[in-house]
């Protein structure tokens, strides 16, 4: 009995023992197994990657962390369709100085350390889209001067800090689609703190509600050709139709590539999408986009702008009629950013101006129509004066001729010439007014009454003594008029007509 549970107390201490010496060895296992998967599993050119000379492919391989140690030599890691979480500071522990390209694509990425590309300065060109990113912090890509596109499109970035990409002086492309990004990052495109080597920022399929539109149509031509910004939540109005329609006029393929996708939102709880290319025949009514031309005064200055789709390009001019610009022109120049300057400006200086612009690539032709006006500024100023002085002139005209018609001479005793005997008053040629009626028998009798219909004869000197003796200047009949009545009725109708033939009747 005693024996028995001797024995067993002896097996039992045994086993605390074995545990004892066992732990350690587990632990230390434990621990290996962490710190494999903290730094990454050991590169296996043979069964994980693919490796070809300075490029490691591991695409889908259902990795969680990025393999290491990677060589050196490395210019194209390609880690794309795993299960990669965090791109930690201490992803690689050597510098890797000639590596170009990294792909991320297709992981479940969601979080970025501030020091994830301290060992990889040299890339060019990183991808990082379809992840789970959520915000890019304060400087976040600072090291990598040399990046020339990074793909972040198809995440869920909603905050982006303003100095996020100020560092990346050589990026051309930056691709932030169909993220949750509400404000359109104007920082990046501006002319004082733009970076100088981007040409295309794709911010479409985003949560932008409004857009800086006037500075937007103030780009140059070969930022606008690629800033795209289709399918977001833009409210329709006619600013931006005027916006898209200019692009797609000029043909920039940022609206011409994506004309059915610039969509906006009309008013109301429906909230539903119109394309804005049609916003001028059925909603707004807004005014029809044309290009147009430059108006500008004699003797002014005017700069065309050879605004091409592609920059620093050759750019040539030629004159209208299509002559070529000559070296010293008198009033023609191109300056050192490829415009034109023209002045001072002539009449002859109008027509067709036309920019030829070429590269390695790309061939554009712009034609720029210039009118100057046969006027200077403040033409339009001196026309109002001449106008209105025109005007007060005619009116003081029909004042007097007013005043002459319907305020007839003094007939009081005292006026000159009322004392004077006339055979039949009413018919000297004297009075001011010569009224012409006709009686019931159909003629013709001139009385001194005052009728709605006047005849008004204007008399000078030499009219008067051109009358061949039948008046006298100073009033007096002649003896020729002593006929009877109808002679001298038409002897009056000829001294009338005579009148008339040298001086205007108003009537």
């Amino acid at each position: 009995m005693m024996g028995g549970s001797l024995w067993i107390s002896t097996q039992a201490a045994f086993r605390r023992r074995s545990f004892i010496a066992v732990l350690p060895l587990v632990l230390l296992l434990s621990a290996a197994r962490v710190s494999a998967q903290f730094m990454g599993n050991s590169l296996d050119c043979h069964k994980t990657c693919l490796c070809a000379s300075n490029i490691i492919s591991c695409p889908n391989k259902n990795l969680t962390n990025i393999p290491i140690p990677l060589p050196q030599y490395t210019a194209v890691l390609d880690l794309s369709f795993n299960l990669i979480t965090k791109l930690r500071a201490e992803w690689t522990s050597n510098k890797l100085s000639k590596l170009h390209t990294l792909l991320l694509s297709n992981n479940n990425l969601n979080f970025l350390s501030s020091e994830a590309f301290v060992y990889v300065t040299k890339l060019r060109y990183l991808d990082l889209s379809s992840n789970h990113l959520r915000m890019l912090d304060e400087n976040i890509f600072e090291p990598l001067e040399h990046l020339e596109v990074l793909l972040l499109y198809n995440n869920r970035i909603s905050q982006i800090d303003r100095t996020a990409f100020s560092s990346l002086l050589s990026l051309q492309k930056l691709y932030l689609s169909h993220n949750q990004i509400s404000r359109f990052p104007m920082e990046l495109v501006k002319e004082r703190s733009r970076l100088e080597t981007l040409r295309l920022l794709d911010v479409s399929s985003n949560r932008i509600k409004a857009l800086p539109l006037h500075e937007i149509q103030a780009l140059p031509a070969w930022i606008k050709n690629g800033l795209y910004f289709h399918n977001n939540s833009l409210p329709c109005n006619c600013d931006l139709y005027e916006v898209v329609a200019r692009w797609y006029l000029k043909e920039l393929s940022s609206a011409t590539d994506f004309k059915l996708s610039h969509t906006c939102l009309l008013p109301g709880p429906q909230k539903d999408k119109m394309a804005i290319m049609d916003l001028d025949k059925v909603y707004l009514n807004c005014s029809e986009v044309r290009i147009t031309d430059e108006i500008a005064y004699l003797e002014k200055y005017l700069v065309l702008d050879c605004d091409t789709r592609q920059k620093d390009m050759m750019k040539n001019w030629t004159l209208p009629g299509n002559i070529p610009l000559p070296p010293a022109h008198k009033t023609a120049e191109m300056r050192k950013d490829g415009s034109l300057q023209i002045g001072p400006l002539k009449v002859e200086d109008s027509g067709v101006y036309t920019c030829y612009a070429t590269s390695d690539s790309f061939n554009e032709t712009l034609y720029v129509t210039v009118v100057v006006l046969n006027t200077t500024s403040s033409g339009g100023l001196e026309n109002l004066k001449t106008a209105y002085t025109t005007l007060v002139a005619c009116l003081i005209s029909v004042v007097m001729v007013i005043i002459y018609l319907y305020f007839t001479p003094c007939r009081c005793a005292c006026c000159p010439g009322q004392g004077l005997e006339k055979n039949e008053p009413e018919d000297s040629l004297h009075s001011s007014t010569v009224s012409i009626s006709h009686d019931e028998t159909g003629q013709e009798r001139v009385e001194g009454g005052g009728f709605p219909y006047r005849h008004v004869a204007f008399l000078e000197p030499k009219d008067l003594l051109e009358q061949n003796g039948r008046l006298n200047p100073i009033g007096e009949e002649d003896e020729e008029w002593q006929g009877d009545n109808r002679e001298r009725r038409r002897s009056d109708a000829e001294s009338v007509s005579s009148v008339c033939s040298d001086t205007p009747m108003v009537v």
